[in-house]
C-alpha cells in the first residue's frame, strides 16, 4: 500500500507542480477543472438518490454537466461575491457537521446535495485559478498558491503527529473518530509557525497580524472541509470517495481540505484588506 501511494504521488506531483508554475490562466483552469470534475463525479456518486438509483451514471453525468456549467459561468463572469461572500456558506457546513447524525435527513437528499456540491466545488476551483493567476500577499501567482497550500499541509502534518502523541479528546467522534482537539491545536500551531517563518524570510505584503489571522481561519476551514467530506462519506456508507488514485482513494479525498481552505483564504484577504483580496 505504501509503495502504491508513493508511486501515485510521483505521477501526480510533476503534473500538479508543472501546471501551477508553467501554465497560463486558461490552460491551468482546464487542468484544474479536470481534477475538480473527477471530484464532482465522486460527489455525485455519494448523493442519496444516485447511490440508490438504477440510473446511476446518467444522473452523475447530468450533475457533472451542471458542475461544468457552473465553473464556466464563474470564469466568464467572475462575480466578486463568489469569492468574498459565498465562502460564508461553510458556517452552514459547520452546523451540519456539529448536528450530525441528527440533522442528516435534512441534507442527505438529491436536491440539497446537488446544491451543496456546487457550493463545495465551484468556488474552490475558481479560487485556485484566481490565486494561480493573480497572486496574493505580494507573491506571484504560483508562489502565492503554494504558500497558502503550505498552511494546509502543515496543519495536516501537525494534526497527525500531535494527535498521535497527545490526542485524548475527540474533535467530532460521530463524523471522524480519529481526529482530536489536541491534533487540531497541533495543526494550527505548526501552520502558524510555518506562516511566521515564511513571512519573516520572504518579502510579503500586508500586515503580519492580519495574515496570521487569515491563516488561522484558513486552517480551521481546511479541517472543516475534511470533516464535511468524512460526514458525507459516512452517511453514504463508503470509506473513500472513489478509487481513481491507487493507494489514496478518490480525488475528493485528496482535495477535501482545499475545497474549504482556498475560497476562505481569498475571502479572508478581502475582508482583511490584504493584497490578493478581491
Amino acid at each position: 500500500m505504501l509503495m502504491t501511494r508513493i508511486a501515485t504521488a510521483l505521477v501526480l506531483l510533476p503534473i500538479v507542480v508543472g501546471s501551477v508554475f508553467y501554465l497560463e490562466r486558461d490552460a491551468f483552469a482546464c487542468v484544474a477543472g479536470a481534477f475538480f470534475l473527477v471530484a464532482g463525479w465522486e460527489w455525485a456518486g455519494m448523493m442519496r438518490s444516485v447511490t440508490q438509483s438504477s440510473v446511476n451514471k446518467p444522473l452523475r453525468v447530468l450533475w457533472c454537466v451542471a458542475l461544468l456549467g457552473g465553473m464556466v459561468l464563474s470564469e466568464l463572469y467572475r462575480p466578486v461575491w463568489l469569492l468574498t461572500w459565498l465562502p460564508a456558506w461553510w458556517l452552514l457546513a459547520l452546523g451540519l457537521v456539529l448536528a450530525y447524525p441528527r440533522g442528516a435527513a435534512a441534507w442527505h437528499r438529491l436536491p440539497v446535495q446537488s446544491v451543496i456540491g456546487l457550493l463545495l466545488l465551484v468556488p474552490s476551483w475558481q479560487a485556485v485559478v484566481q490565486i494561480q493567476d493573480q497572486g496574493a500577499l505580494g507573491l506571484a501567482g504560483a508562489w502565492a498558491l503554494m504558500f497558502i497550500l503550505l498552511w494546509v499541509w502543515a496543519a495536516d502534518t501537525g494534526a497527525y503527529f500531535a494527535g498521535r502523541a497527545l490526542g485524548r479528546h475527540k474533535l467530532a467522534p460521530d463524523v471522524s473518530p480519529g481526529k482530536t482537539i489536541e491534533g487540531l491545536l497541533g495543526g494550527v500551531a505548526l501552520a502558524l509557525t510555518v506562516v511566521g517563518v515564511v513571512t519573516w524570510l520572504v518579502p510579503i505584503s500586508g500586515d503580519r497580524v492580519a495574515i496570521l489571522a487569515v491563516a488561522v481561519v484558513t486552517v480551521l476551514a481546511s479541517v472543516l472541509g475534511d470533516l464535511f467530506e468524512s460526514m458525507v462519506k459516512r452517511q453514504a456508507g463508503v470509506k473513500d470517495s472513489g478509487t481513481i488514485l491507487p493507494g489514496h482513494g478518490g480525488m475528493l479525498d485528496r482535495i477535501d481540505s482545499v475545497t474549504a481552505a482556498l475560497p476562505v483564504a481569498l475571502a479572508g484577504f478581502s475582508w482583511a484588506s490584504l493584497p490578493g483580496g478581491l
